[in-house]
């Protein structure tokens, strides 16, 4: 079965949405278009010479990337001073579709903090720091008679989920007025006359980045030509998203065996720490990438280690004797969630009885060398 581009990316961005995103990231469709016919998937963390090469010999023109290839504004395309721009030369000579999910994957459930705590065996895995301010309440009235095509077309359009559950609501029934003046034209009653109506307040949570498609939704299915609504912004945790990852160790360790069992489990050998309290490592908080900042968040959740990447001098200053802070490197905190698209996208292939084939790069691309004496 072929598939297009467009297609595949629904099906990412609905595990990972571009919305849930740092504000300042560039995630989603970077070179390329959605109507390409997907031929060969190509996986990696990041694109640069080697990866793009392999990606051409396997004449794959779908590559997925965690790191994005663009990420500042360029202020020109002249392919011969740049190596970045030669890439994006390459990948428009050869019709070839770039996609990045970037920190959406980082504050996704599955993504990367959620890969790297799988890899480390933890059990009863939540978020260390719940995302706040990005959910809305939704409320509209609705008459009861399009009760089920108002509430089925908000659904559809993505609002009322609450963690693995959807179609998730809460309605009550009440009395609406209206007046409308000489220029309206009501769906009940008629203008210039003051109408009463049983409605239905119906109420749902909304993802903000679900928001307009969900207004767009109901402003469609109700009849009304005003419909009434509230749009309520809520500190609400939510639930699918968040920062970093924690749970419990299959068995207690010591400081020093929890450091080589990490060390084995994300096959890093070059890891740098700082000592804990001396007590058995039992609960673990992790965050792939630059999380340091998150260490007393680590610290108010239980764990007695909390493992990230680029951590400053005075950051360990700060943790010791309060946690085993390990600086894990930032390459080998995250390149394991390719590991996790790659399962993901398995699925979704299998599910929609898809022949394209799937590859994932195998090599090294981490920058950061370790002299060796």
């Amino acid at each position: 079965m072929f598939m297009k581009a467009g297609e595949l990316i629904k099906y990412l961005e609905e595990w990972a949405p571009p919305g849930a995103s740092w504000e300042k990231d560039n995630v989603g469709l970077l070179v390329g278009k959605k109507t390409t016919e997907i031929k060969r998937i190509f996986l990696c963390l990041e694109l640069n010479p080697k990866t793009l090469d392999e990606a051409l010999k396997l004449n794959c023109n779908f590559i997925f990337t965690h790191h994005p290839l663009i990420f500042r504004p360029l202020k020109n395309l002249n392919f011969t001073k740049s190596i970045k721009k030669q890439l994006i030369a390459q990948l428009i000579k050869n019709d070839i579709v770039l996609y990045s999910a970037h920190t959406n994957l980082d504050f996704t459930k599955d993504g990367v903090s959620f890969e790297l705590a799988h890899r480390l065996k933890l059990q009863n895995v939540n978020f260390l720091e719940y995302e706040e301010d990005n959910q809305f309440k939704l409320v509209v009235f609705v008459p009861e008679n399009y009760f089920e095509k108002v509430s089925s077309a908000l659904f559809n359009a993505g609002a009322g989920i609450i963690g693995n559950y959807s179609n998730c609501s809460y309605s009550s029934e009440g009395t609406g007025t209206f007046l409308g003046n000489e220029f309206t034209n009501p769906y009940f009653g008629k203008k210039l006359n003051l109408e009463k109506v049983k409605e239905i307040r119906l109420e749902l949570l909304v993802n903000k980045w679900k928001l307009n498609n969900v207004l767009t939704a109901l402003t469609n299915s109700h009849p009304y030509e005003e419909p009434a609504y509230d749009i309520y912004p809520l500190k609400n945790k939510n639930v699918n998203y968040g920062a970093g990852a924690i749970g419990n160790l299959l068995k207690p360790m010591t400081e020093n065996e929890f450091l080589n069992f990490l060390s084995k489990s994300i096959k890093s050998q070059n890891i740098r720490y700082c000592k804990g309290t001396n007590a058995k490592i039992n609960r673990v908080a992790v965050c792939g990438g630059s999380c340091s900042d998150k260490y007393k968040a680590a610290i108010s959740a239980g764990a007695d280690a909390f493992v990230t990447a680029d951590i400053g001098y005075h950051t360990f200053e700060e943790a010791q004797g309060s946690i085993l802070l390990v600086d894990a490197g930032h390459y080998e905190t995250e390149v394991h969630s390719i590991d996790a698209v790659e399962r993901k996208l398995k699925k979704f292939l299998k599910e929609n009885n898809s022949k394209i084939e799937l590859f994932k790069f195998k090599g090294n691309t981490n920058p950061v060398k370790f002299l060796k004496i």
